[in-house]
């Protein structure tokens, strides 16, 4: 069951090495017998920064990046660079100018200890005789989950734990929600005027925020594992949905939700789904219809959700995407899909462009300003986006990394 706020700020009161993730839910660090340094920390952040150069190649694996040092002194590093390649560990190892016996190394998140798509790495740290092992806190994939530290302790290395948990979880927190929630880690982005609106006059260009805005998008797209908008915005807009001019780091998976199956067969996303991939979500009757079969045909893939009040139910659309290890899922609306993900609480991060303008009438329920009245986000940063500014909010709590525990 998940923590009340007031139990969360005692939990992280009782236990004095527990450490706040900006406002998140605490993540308790593994008290370690070796305290740490400011060279620990300076490593870390190293590490973590290596770590986010694998955005949008790595998912579903988690971003990593590894630091080895020996004598005070960086003699390797590296960090996962896709899915299915080295991982952080090796990737330094291979890369090292000395001999890493009795060095240090710095790695953003226990090392696996089982065999996937590549060996384990708990085997190659301890063949190259390392002396010491820092990490922030354990893999919570249950087929990790502490073993690869306690194999490490047990060929005689040290484990040191809890440095920089809360940068560490900044940079994992999609795989982390993926992991302990079961769901995609969601990005709900929008753009809207002044005074809230979110669609602009019939007659006038559809775009509301500036064109450097409009690139950031195709950037943030160019790197999620999907796309999501509701029907009434495929009806409206007729999208592609596509990172366009940007480098792209992996092709998104297009996704509506559609309870009527009201997409046009005509749609530019039917019409591009047997290169680019589309998946809409409806319901069981609509799937037995002539409509079906022709998006069928076109390439589209349906998928049957249930339904509640006429509605898809959410939790099974974002649990089926999560089945498919879709990591990182971008909302991009219409209002009535923005409204009902933020009325959930189902969305980890929203991105709101805000255009200096006045379009008139009452302002979305999803605007921004109702965002700040409804929700409680856990941190906020504005940041100037050509003419427009760019609000990014954190709006809900990261869950906990691993369960506290003492290393004797």
């Amino acid at each position: 069951m998940p923590m009340s706020r007031q139990s969360q700020n005692k939990a992280t009161q009782s236990h004095p090495r527990s450490q706040r993730v900006a406002g998140w839910a605490t993540l308790e660090s593994q008290p370690s017998a070796q305290k740490l340094t400011e060279v620990d920390e300076s490593m870390m952040r190293r590490a973590l920064a290596l770590a986010k150069k694998g955005a949008g190649r790595v998912e579903p694996n988690p971003m990593v990046g590894c630091v080895i040092v020996r004598d005070g002194r960086v003699i390797g590093e590296g960090y996962h660079r896709r899915f299915g390649g080295p991982h952080a560990e090796i990737e330094a190892l291979h890369s090292c100018t000395r001999n890493p016996r009795d060095a240090t190394v710095y790695v953003s998140l226990e090392p696996c200890c089982h065999h996937g798509k590549t060996p384990p790495c708990t085997a190659a740290l301890i063949e190259a005789g390392f002396a010491r092992v820092v990490t922030p806190f354990y893999d919570p994939n249950p087929a990790v989950n502490g073993k690869g530290l306690r194999r490490l302790r047990a060929a005689g290395i040290a484990v040191t734990t809890g440095v920089l948990v809360h940068e560490a979880a900044e940079v994992l927190a999609p795989f982390l929600t993926t992991v302990r929630l079961g769901r995609p880690y969601i990005i709900a982005k929008w753009a809207q005027s002044l005074d809230g609106q979110l669609i602009t006059p019939p007659g006038e260009s559809k775009w509301i925020s500036c064109e450097m805005s409009r690139r950031t998008v195709h950037r943030l797209r160019a790197r999620v594992d999907a796309i999501l908008v509701g029907v009434r915005t495929v009806l409206a807009d007729d999208p592609l949905l596509t990172a366009r001019d940007v480098p792209l780091r992996r092709q998104a998976l297009r996704v509506v939700l559609d309870g009527q199956l009201r997409i046009p067969v005509s749609a530019k996303l039917v019409a591009s789904s047997k290169t680019t991939p589309t998946l809409v979500f409806t319901t069981p009757q609509a799937l037995n219809t002539k409509k079906a079969q022709q998006l069928t045909r076109q390439g589209v893939e349906l998928v049957a959700s249930k339904t509640r009040n006429g509605r898809l139910l959410l939790g099974e659309c974002l649990s089926h995407l999560a089945n498919r290890r879709v990591t990182n899922l971008l909302v991009e609306g219409g209002p009535t899909v923005l409204h009902a993900m933020l009325k959930a609480r189902l969305v980890d991060e929203a991105w709101a462009f805000v255009a200096p303008r006045l379009i008139g009438g009452d302002p979305q329920r999803c605007c921004l300003a109702n965002v700040f009245a409804n929700t409680d986000p856990r941190a906020a940063t504005v940041e100037r986006s050509g003419n427009d500014l760019l609000y990014r909010l954190r709006l809900t709590d990261l869950p906990r990394a691993a369960e506290a525990r003492r290393w004797k």
